[in-house]
């Protein structure tokens, strides 16, 4: 297997290695969001809400907070892929 990084200049490494970690908390954030209401996706929250299955306080900010936290990461992923087409 190759090394990925082999021919990265170091400071290039470690900008991208920072820009992963960050997707990485992004995601798992946003799954630790969802996970409190026991919903898969912020659709499933949203309709529990809905539903008053859960509570609209603070289901409704844990739901922004989520879709918040899924469409930076996404954001963020797609400049990550741009910038490393750009290597």
């Amino acid at each position: 297997m190759s090394n990925f990084f082999e021919n990265i200049p170091y400071e290039e490494a470690e900008h991208i290695d920072r820009i992963t970690k960050l997707t990485f908390e992004l995601r798992e954030n946003r799954l630790e969001v969802l996970k409190r209401h026991g919903v898969a996706d912020e659709a499933q929250l949203k309709q529990a809400i809905i539903e008053g299955a859960v509570e609209e306080h603070p289901g409704y900010e844990d739901y922004l907070s989520a879709s918040i936290l899924d469409a930076t990461r996404e954001v963020i992923r797609d400049d990550l892929n741009a910038y490393l087409k750009g290597l």
